[in-house]
């Protein structure tokens, strides 16, 4: 017998940071064929984790163009997958998270009857605008997936609660950790893998850096314009800077450059790669995002988020406290920031809290799961 073929479809930036472990620990686990299969919704951003993660994807299709709709983007996703897929007669699809890529791989999966992998399952915001349209498109590969990977059992219950049997789930922490520690072990060895950040670090010594990062659909506009203001504020501080590795979409780039210009106390920056990103981590105070895989990553570094959105489909974060909702107030967001730069206790409280998503080994227990499944 030939032995079974896996094909891991994605698409964005976060998508392959959390995915790369997952590739290098099935082709480790060996007994399978792993194949790989991209869409870039994140072109120049996707290739950057492909190059640092030494993967060359099988398929590309390339789907994104300028001003696309999600309407459009999704038909393209349909017949671009759909026809990979007649292609290659994989025996198990593995998507993760919840962007179109990953909804849309499910789907066409289904439609050929070829079993899925749902990595990072079960996040639940509760609003299906919120985020926007990712709440929606997690929700529909959950009733299509036989593995469920949740990272956390917070997740693992949201999938019971929605039916899912219990039998399908597996907790196995986030793999953005195993990333994350890789990263840094590759950066540690070799500096210069995240060297751009030198003049940087030079700039601002002796300052208090604040990393910003913000690209969520439901802040374009008033949000955005929020956020904005509240950074200016931020840093008009004499004594902190911020760092702003700026998404390329336009509802961000014009809202910040017609508010903020140019400032001497904020770094605006082309986004970064992985490495460098986690050495930005690393070099900060507080991290100010509206991203989720942020609220994974920085309390890993012991980091304290404050995450402008109003819900997050992350709640173990904020319970645990390494977390918090301030939404896009930007009176909020600087009285947040404000307190735990001027109050040591309460930034101790969320540096110090225990990080809930993971140990850096869930990359190898969703390989085991599905060599299992195989009869590996």
């Amino acid at each position: 017998m030939s032995a079974p073929k896996v094909l891991v479809v994605f698409g964005t930036r976060p998508e392959a940071i959390k995915l790369f472990p997952v590739v290098q620990a099935l082709r480790a686990q060996g007994g399978m064929h792993v194949r790989t299969c991209v869409t870039a919704q994140h072109r120049g951003l996707l290739d950057q984790v492909l190059a640092i993660a030494g993967i060359l994807p099988d398929f590309d299709l390339d789907v994104m163009t300028p001003g696309q709709s999600l309407d459009e983007l999704t038909a393209r996703l349909l017949t671009g997958l759909g026809r990979v897929l007649d292609v290659e007669k994989p025996d198990r699809v593995l998507v993760q998270g919840d962007t179109a890529t990953a909804m849309v791989g499910a789907l066409v999966a289904y439609y050929r009857k070829i079993p899925v992998g749902h990595v990072e399952a079960g996040l639940r915001s509760g609003d299906i605008y919120q985020p926007w349209p990712e709440e929606v498109n997690r929700r529909i590969v959950a009733p299509i997936a036989d593995q469920h990977f949740a990272p956390t059992e917070t997740a693992a219950e949201a999938l019971r609660r929605e039916n899912i049997d219990s039998t399908m789930i597996h907790v196995t922490g986030n793999t953005v950790i195993d990333a994350l520690h890789t990263t840094r072990a590759r950066i540690e060895a070799d500096p210069s893998l995240a060297s751009g950040l030198d003049a940087i670090a030079e700039r601002f010594a002796g300052k208090r850096l604040i990393l910003v990062t913000t690209h969520r659909r439901e802040n374009f506009g008033d949000g955005m314009a929020g956020i904005a203001d509240a950074i200016a504020r931020i840093a008009a501080r004499p004594d902190t800077a911020v760092l702003f590795p700026m998404h390329p979409n336009p509802n961000v780039v014009s809202v910040m450059d017609r508010l903020l210009g140019d400032r001497a106390n904020i770094c605006r920056i082309d986004p970064l790669d992985y490495p460098h990103f986690i050495r930005a981590l690393g070099m900060t105070e507080i991290v100010l995002s509206d991203s989720g895989g942020v609220q994974e990553e920085a309390p890993a570094l012991g980091k304290p988020v404050l995450v402008m959105r109003e819900t997050t489909e992350r709640p173990e974060g904020v319970a645990a406290g390494t977390a918090k909702l301030v939404g896009t107030d930007p009176d909020r967001i600087v009285s947040e920031i404000s307190t735990l730069l001027d109050v040591p206790q309460a930034y101790s409280a969320m540096a110090r809290a225990h990080n809930p998503f993971g140990d850096g080994h869930a990359a190898e227990r969703i390989a085991g799961i599905v060599a299992h499944g195989f009869g590996l």
